[in-house]
């Protein structure tokens, strides 16, 4: 693989472990959690919602369990590299 399309793949995982660090930092600290449906044609007011820790408890938590892994695994991927085939 070309190294500078890897060295742009390390980049991008990383900048988004960075994002959903953030994102889940933010939400712990202000006890709550915008999720964003990734569903380009719903524009409708549920594919924006905020979970509240006090009111909403599990799906604030599965919300921030998500954020959390999503930033792992990036960071997984920034660490690792792009090794399609080996």
């Amino acid at each position: 693989m070309n190294p500078s399309l890897d060295l742009l793949y390390r980049l991008a995982a990383f900048g988004i472990s960075i994002y959903c660090v953030r994102k889940a930092w933010y939400g712990y600290v202000e006890r709550k959690i915008l999720f964003v449906s990734d569903d380009w044609w719903d524009w409708s007011r549920w594919s924006r919602q905020e979970f509240y820790r006090d009111t909403m408890p599990i799906r604030y938590w599965m919300q921030m369990v998500g954020t959390a892994g999503g930033a792992l695994l990036c960071l997984v991927g920034a660490i690792v590299g792009w090794q399609p085939g080996s």
